[in-house]
């Protein structure tokens, strides 16, 4: 690898020095500086949001890695307030005079979201990310060049974007030039009329860092994969079939080093070469999630409306039937009988004059204080926000109702919508209950500024009234308030207060204020949970709850983003009294198979009981007693989890969370699909929910000890089924 990094440095010194020692003629005009990031301003750069800062940033940023590798003092660098920070930074116009772009890039690998694009007449032409999509790497940047000999003489402009809130939301660039060479990384690009079924290209060993290759569809990706480096070169295989008759542009970014070159490999006939990377068989998709919920198509988030009603679990969410990023917000609408096998059914609340229809609930109005219920069936009503920003004209955001006399196929708005005025900017998410002791609807509402609920009471769902003020600590979006018996006790209850990031209280209501017993206290210790709700009318009681696993990934993809896997909450007693326990339903039993049981067995350092097991989807539930100053690794296609009892901590990708056991074996149970991790130990007690995107050729299980020893207790492994239809 060392020599391999010195090949890469040794590249771009050459071209630094042939760019230094070049003698300029009409053949070999001279370099035409785009930007160099000098001044103190972006100048006559346009920046939008707040990623960027208030201008280039003179190397690192607070709580940023080392910055190394740019010209000068200045930079482009959008870690400005950190990764949650997002924005634009985009040239004024140019003419595209030389065959060369070349820029310096650093930062996050997430394309389309931490990225330098090249735009002619309002399109994408060129695009290129940062080296990182994993915790570790390097702040460094190097160079990066586009080949535009196409493009000569035609206006263009360049945008940097940073889209992205997650691990790695951020992009460093610096030194944009004209030349008539490349330096560095160089993107190879054409037009492919596609008329067979596969296009395979073979990734090398020789490579100097993940390489990319896409295929966009009238300016669209519908192909991407990025390649790591490996001992020996591994071929790639797209399905194409789907898109015969049609002309594609094929994009290959790679580090030339003069061996191995992708764009000498590709190959479009009938033969399958590697892995298949398979993106049109529906539910099939080569990063679709197998035993989570994503829907068929384009983007989703929050999840609402989360009620069971005459055998039927009801799954409404936040969706963009128009497109593969957020807007545009719809209630989307799945059902299921066991909360694992879910049927899409047509989208259920659309926007109207009032705005696009935000978060909310659903309860089924048994008593019909409504007066909606027109057949045998009570009505299924949804109470959900009116995005007043996006309605027509706009106005401030209001609470409105639709009803369903049919078992939820259709649904009819209420005509006099809103039935909750606004209450403050952007208030929103309203979570409502029937509570049976004062005979009355109940809504907890965000009313639009941080740390400020209100609680509200209904006869009728149509009519409210305010009865309460919560202060929860910067609390933000999405509350909700239930009961839960303490060690299953129902003469022991305490009211969870929830928000949207899964922070919570502890305390009681009685049916118009709710008073706190704890502090402010954390559910999630991973990074990809958020929005989460749980069901009204639940058979038996169970408390069960579904999460947005916001800021995931999935290149190629014709949906974005997907739900966790439903938890089931429980108040358990604990030395500081009661907190909540989350934990998979049990449902997951009926769709897996044992691959494999230990029990009572020392690991020692070099041991791995899991070498000979491969697969992507993994239910895994261990008892592990680690010795004193020992590292437990769970490594998971390449991710580790590891417990160091040194630390008494555990950690997985960039989290880290304080796990004492004192005297306790430790209990892992993690649950593995295409493109999560989520982990529950000591009984749920402490969660951590990750999107990852693992190499495509690493399906491997891993459980060692990195220094010292542990006991197994016991440890079980289940492969998980999928449980989308083979053919839909």
């Amino acid at each position: 690898m060392q020599n391999r990094m010195n090949r890469v440095c040794l590249i771009c010194l050459c071209g630094l020095a042939f760019l230094a020692g070049m003698a300029w003629t009409a053949e070999n005009p001279p370099e035409i500086l785009i930007a160099n990031f000098e001044d103190s301003t972006y100048g006559d750069w346009k920046a939008e949001g707040t990623a960027f800062g208030p201008g280039p940033a003179r190397g690192t940023l607070p709580n940023q890695m080392e910055v190394s590798g740019f010209e000068g003092k200045g930079l482009v660098n959008s870690f400005f307030e950190g990764d949650a920070t997002t924005g634009t930074l985009t040239s004024p116009p140019f003419e595209i005079q030389r065959d060369y772009i070349s820029f310096l890039i650093g930062g996050g690998m997430h394309p389309g979201e931490t990225c330098i694009n090249l735009i002619v007449d309002g399109g994408v032409v060129r695009t290129a990310t940062g080296p990182n999509d994993k915790p570790g790497g390097t702040e460094r940047l190097d160079w990066y060049s586009w080949d535009v000999s196409d493009l000569r003489e035609k206006t263009a402009v360049i945008q940097v974007v940073d889209a992205h809130t997650g691990g790695w939301g951020h992009i460093n660039i610096d030194h944009i030039l004209q030349a008539n060479h490349s330096v560095g990384t160089q993107e190879t690009s054409r037009e492919l009329a596609i008329v067979e079924d596969y296009l395979s290209f073979q990734f090398g060993a020789e490579q100097g860092g993940r390489s990319q290759v896409s295929l966009r569809l009238n300016n669209e990706v519908v192909r991407y994969t990025a390649g790591q480096n490996r001992q020996e070169p591994y071929w790639i295989t797209w399905d194409v079939s789907q898109l015969k008759g049609k002309t594609a542009a094929l994009s290959i970014i790679e580090v030339t080093l003069g061996g191995h070159r992708i764009a000498d490999t590709v190959h479009h006939d009938g033969e399958v070469r590697g892995v298949l990377y398979v993106t049109d068989k529906l539910y099939q998709e080569t990063y679709r999630p197998q035993f989570h919920f994503t829907p068929k198509k384009n983007w989703t988030n929050d999840p609402n409306g989360l009620v069971y009603y005459d055998g039927e679990y009801h799954l409404f969410f936040q969706h963009n039937p128009e497109g593969i990023d957020w807007g545009n917000m719809t209630w989307g609408h799945a059902v299921s009988p066991d909360l694992m096998h879910w049927t899409q059914l047509e989208n259920a609340i659309l926007p109207d004059e009032h705005g696009t229809i935000f978060s909310g609930s659903a309860v089924i109005d048994t008593r019909n204080t409504s007066g909606f219920q027109a057949g045998p069936h009570p009505p299924l009503v949804c109470i959900f926000t009116y995005a007043g920003d996006f309605g027509t004209p706009k106005r401030p955001f209001t609470q409105g109702i639709a009803y369903s006399t049919d078992r939820g196929r259709t649904f009819t708005k209420y005509q006099g919508n809103p039935v909750v005025e606004n209450l403050g900017p952007g208030n929103r998410d309203p979570k409502v209950f029937w509570h049976a002791p004062t005979n009355k609807w109940v809504m907890v509402l965000y009313v639009g500024t941080r740390s400020d609920f209100v609680i509200l009471g209904s006869p009728d769902l149509k009519n409210w009234e305010r009865l309460s003020t919560i202060t929860f600590p910067d609390g933000h979006e999405c509350p909700e308030l239930f009961e839960l018996p303490v060690d299953g006790d129902p003469a022991n209850t305490r009211w969870v207060l929830w928000e949207g990031g899964g922070r919570h209280m502890l305390g009681k209501f009685d049916g118009v204020t709710f008073s706190p017993e704890t502090g402010v206290l954390p559910s999630e210790w991973g990074r990809n949970c958020y929005a989460g709700q749980t069901y009204n009318n639940v058979p038996g009681g169970r408390r069960i709850f579904i999460a947005w696993m916001n800021g995931g990934s999935y290149p190629g993809m014709p949906f974005n983003q997907q739900m966790a896997f439903p938890r089931v909450f429980t108040l358990r007693s604990t030395p500081d009294g009661p907190r909540l326990y989350a934990y998979p339903i049990a449902e997951i039993e009926t769709i897996r198979e044992a691959r494999g049981h230990w029990a009572d067995e020392t690991l020692e350092p070099g041991a791995n009981p899991l070498k000979d097991l491969q697969g992507e989807l993994w239910d895994i539930d261990a008892v592990i007693r680690p010795q004193d100053g020992s590292r437990t690794v769970l490594n998971v296609r390449g991710t580790p989890i590891v417990y160091d009892a040194a630390k008494a901590a555990l950690s997985c990708l960039d989290k880290e969370a304080p796990l004492p056991l004192e005297d306790a074996p430790l209990a892992l149970r993690v649950l593995v699909d295409r493109t999560s991790i989520e982990i529950f130990a000591n009984g749920g007690r402490l969660v951590m929910s990750f999107c990852f995107l693992p190499d495509l050729l690493d399906k491997t299980l891993s459980l060692t000890c990195e220094q010292g020893s542990a006991h197994i207790d016991r440890l079980d492994i289940w492969e998980v089924r999928s449980t989308w239809p083979e053919t839909p």
